[in-house]
């Protein structure tokens, strides 16, 4: 059975920021059970996403099955899954049958501003705002392992152009739960001013042929009315503004 295993004092209850030594998930290579049992609801349920939105892609992504943690290490197994059963899976949430790893990269310029992108109107996150980060796909697996170091790196370029190697100075790992979903995050510090990094991803924006984002946003506050965030968006932008003032 899917969970979040580990002492209540071990997984803060959710939506708290707390610190994470070492992520350590395995791929398997079995199908998930999830995807397994329900291939009919997934079929039809994508049916309905690509007639709402045909630019939808049924790529390959990582969907975990268990996560523990113990000491602040966070270890697991997932699962190569299409993207069809995760947007099923995101849709009903079911209690004990999948959860979402993420890494969330968050770029902080040298004025003290949190870079964020507008997703695109044909994407499955439409006119959404967060930092630019996307799940774990099958180009994430090294050694048999989730690379979610990589995939933030190659997320960033992919979205805005920014190589994430060119931060002066990287945070630790932090990450919060909620609704099945573990959002691993860490706060990268560039020399750029945010109308520079803005700037910067613009032109990457008229470059694309492919664009998966329309904009690029300077936030200043943790304000979470200020823009349509996704549920974790406001507690991580609290925890940045809190050690960047």
């Amino acid at each position: 059975m899917s969970q979040l295993t580990g002492t209540t004092s071990q997984w803060p209850v959710e939506r708290v920021v707390f610190p994470i030594s070492r992520i350590d998930v395995k791929v398997a290579d079995e199908p998930h059970p999830y995807s397994r049992s329900h291939r009919t609801e997934i079929a039809t349920n994508w049916e309905r996403e690509i007639a709402a939105n045909p630019a939808l892609y049924d790529g390959r992504m990582l969907l975990m099955r268990a996560l523990e943690m113990r000491y602040g290490a966070i270890s697991g197994e997932c699962h190569v899954v299409p993207f069809s059963a995760f947007l099923l899976w995101r849709k009903t949430r079911p209690a004990g049958l999948a959860i979402h790893l993420f890494g969330l990269p968050v770029i902080v310029s040298s004025d003290g501003a949190v870079i964020a992108i507008r997703m695109g109107q044909h994407t499955a996150n439409p006119g959404r705002v967060y930092c630019a980060a996307g799940s774990m796909d099958a180009e994430d697996i090294l050694d048999g392992y989730c690379d979610l170091e990589g995939n933030m790196a190659r997320e960033v370029l992919e979205e805005t152009g920014l190589s994430l190697s060119e931060a002066r100075t990287v945070s630790g790992y932090h990450g919060l739960h909620d609704q099945h979903a573990v959002t691993v995050f860490r706060a990268y510090h560039f020399a750029d001013t945010a109308a520079e990094l803005i700037e910067r991803i613009a032109a990457h924006i008229v470059a694309d042929p492919e664009p998966e984002i329309d904009a690029a946003l300077a936030i200043r506050s943790a304000d979470p009315g200020q823009h349509p965030y996704p549920p974790f968006m406001p507690p991580i932008l609290e925890w940045v503004f809190s050690r960047i003032r």
